[in-house]
Formats: C-alpha cells, sequence, structure tokens
C-alpha cells in the first residue's frame, strides 16, 4: 500500500487534504512544544545553538543547490513574479498583483537598509537576481557585487545584465562558507540565505571584516516565534532544504560577538503565504509549460506535484494563526558587540 506522500506526489489526493494533513502536523508540532517544560525547551535551543557555534558555517551546500539553484531558471520564471522574487514579498492594500508585491518588498528594503546611490553593496545569496538587478537600475553610480553558489543562476543574472545594459553589477559564484574578498562594502543584503547557514558567528565574523567600520547588514529571514530547529530529515530535507534550519526571531541575537542588532521588524507570515498562493496559482495555470521545463528530470509530474506540494506545505505553515507563528525577520546589524 502506497503512503500517503507517494501518493500526493502522483496527483492522486486533493489539495484541501494535503493542506488538512499540513496543519495538522503544524497543530501537532507547536502542542508537543507547549506539552514540554518551558526549561527543557529553551535548553533544547541553548544546545542548538551552541551546536551551531561547533559546525561549519554551512553543510550540505551541494545537496541543497541541486534541490533549489540548479534547477531549470524555466521553471521560476513560469512561477515567480516578473523580477523573479524567490522569497517572501509585501503585500500593501496598493498591491493587486505578485508584481506589484515584489516591488512593494524591494522598495521596503531600501529604506530598511538605508540604501542609497554610490554606495557599495555586496548581496550575499542573490537568487535569480532580484534584488541585484533591481538595485543596480534604482542606483547606477552604486558598485554592486552578487554572490551566488549556483553557476546557473550568475550565468542568468549576467545574461540579464547584459540585456539591460547594466555595468555597475558583478556576480560571484561562490559558497558564501569560503567566500574572501578584498574590498569593503557600505551595506551588505541577505535575503533567505542565512537560513541555509549553521555557523552565524564566523559567517557574521567575516560579514564585519567585509563591512565599512559604519556599515550595515540588512538580512531578510523566515523564522519562528520562538522555536528554533534544523531540518535534518523527513520529506522537506530530502527534497528541498538539505541542511537547512527554522531560526527563532530572537537567533541572531545569541550571535553578537562580531556584529550587533540595532533595529528588527516582524513581517507577517500572512505576507509570504500570499506569495506562495500567487507562485501556486501561476504555476497552475502553466502546468504543461512547467512539464516541458522539467522533461529532462527522471519524473517531471513527479518533480512538478513536488514543487506543488512545497508551495501548499509553505502557504500553510506562513499562513498559521494568522501568519503569528511562523513569519519573516528583518534585522538591521552593524560590526561591533552590544554594550554591556
Amino acid at each position: 500500500m502506497l503512503d500517503p506522500i507517494t501518493l500526493a506526489e502522483k496527483g492522486l489526493i486533493p489539495d484541501t487534504l494535503i493542506r488538512r494533513g499540513i496543519r495538522r502536523q503544524l497543530q501537532e508540532r507547536l502542542e508537543q512544544e507547549g506539552r514540554d517544560d518551558l526549561n527543557a525547551s529553551e535548553r533544547r535551543r541553548r544546545e542548538f545553538r551552541q551546536a551551531l557555534r561547533q559546525s561549519e558555517i554551512a553543510v550540505n551546500t551541494d545537496d541543497a543547490n541541486s534541490q533549489h539553484y540548479e534547477v531549470p531558471a524555466g521553471l521560476f520564471e513560469l512561477m515567480l513574479g516578473r523580477r523573479l522574487k524567490y522569497s517572501s514579498c509585501w503585500w500593501d492594500d496598493n498591491c493587486n498583483s505578485l508584481d506589484q508585491s515584489e516591488d512593494a518588498m524591494l522598495a521596503m528594503y531600501v529604506q530598511r537598509a538605508q540604501l542609497q546611490d554610490g554606495q557599495r553593496i555586496l548581496e550575499l545569496g542573490c537568487g535569480w537576481g532580484s534584488f541585484c538587478l533591481w538595485a543596480a537600475e534604482q542606483f547606477p553610480n552604486a558598485e554592486i557585487t552578487a554572490v551566488s553558489n549556483s553557476h546557473g543562476q550568475r550565468e542568468f543574472i549576467e545574461a540579464k545584465a547584459l540585456e539591460r545594459g547594466l555595468k555597475n553589477l558583478e556576480v560571484i559564484t561562490c559558497n558564501v562558507a569560503e567566500l574572501q574578498l578584498s574590498k569593503r562594502f557600505d551595506r551588505i543584503v541577505s535575503i533567505e540565505m542565512l537560513e541555509h547557514v549553521r555557523n552565524y558567528r564566523e559567517l557574521l565574523k567575516n560579514v564585519s571584516q567585509w563591512l565599512e567600520p559604519e556599515g550595515l547588514m540588512f538580512v531578510h529571514i523566515f523564522c519562528h516565534a520562538h522555536l528554533h530547529y534544523p531540518f535534518d530529515g523527513g520529506w522537506m530535507t530530502d527534497n528541498f532544504f538539505a541542511g537547512g534550519q527554522m531560526p527563532a526571531f530572537d537567533t541572531l541575537m545569541h550571535f553578537s560577538e562580531h556584529m550587533r542588532i540595532v533595529d528588527s521588524w516582524r513581517v507577517n507570515g500572512v505576507h509570504y503565504a500570499k506569495t506562495l498562493e500567487a507562485w501556486l496559482e501561476k504555476l497552475d495555470s502553466q502546468r504543461s509549460e512547467a512539464l516541458k521545463v522539467l522533461a529532462d528530470a527522471p519524473n517531471p509530474r513527479v518533480q512538478l506535484n513536488r514543487w506543488r506540494m512545497f508551495l501548499l506545505a509553505c502557504a500553510e505553515l506562513f499562513a498559521y494563526d494568522g501568519g503569528k507563528e511562523w513569519f519573516v525577520g528583518h534585522y538591521l546589524l552593524t560590526p561591533g558587540q552590544i554594550a554591556d
């Protein structure tokens, strides 16, 4: 007898039942946490943070790369918005489309990261170029360097930059754990990359050496209100998030030896849920094209259904309890320790 996940991957379980199962799993996780002694829960989080300090900066990077970032760009062009922003967007009252919500979140980065023309800006984990290409257009006198662990992403971004006549953008292919830079930057931006990092202390130590003394780092990361756990097994780990983790909103505050947080914001999870639902709607409306893009995969229909299940799972996660459990954290950091 086939298990429910295999049936879902074959497209034999309706979305309503998949969503119901996801919500039940989320509820069970929270109920289990609630049943545990508070001291025991905090001890687990403290032990996990200590394990992170002893870890490599990032683990399973090749697996994570193949799961997401060496997937054909055509799939993301079908699924994402105009700017190919593969991260949470911002849906305010003026946003009636995915494209508008992409621009709204990018504009928010300018405000919160205090970006200006003429700055040296480094992006760690640039995805398909949504931020770095947009920033190169917005700030023609800025020097922008973008880092990706994917050759395919670098080639894609370079082609787009050439097409748009952008000469102020350089893209580097490198694992962030091995990144070495010879110049300093006024701003460093990281959008949904730190979830793939383990040793925050060592990475932030490197960041402090890449920033000017008065420079700032802006971080956009998904998180939970208080839970902190690794993706170390199961369907999500095997297919989409090897080596990743779900930080708590306060996780970065525990790694302040080299970078201190000067401001932080919570972005309600509903914004991410709406983004994911928009991606799912676009993907479903172009199913035949998506199957063509995935034609070289071992089983294109199963692969496409896995992407649908991923979007469904993440949408339900961020929508849970009105977006107050799992959401997006924004942080502004600067070199230096927190004063006693």
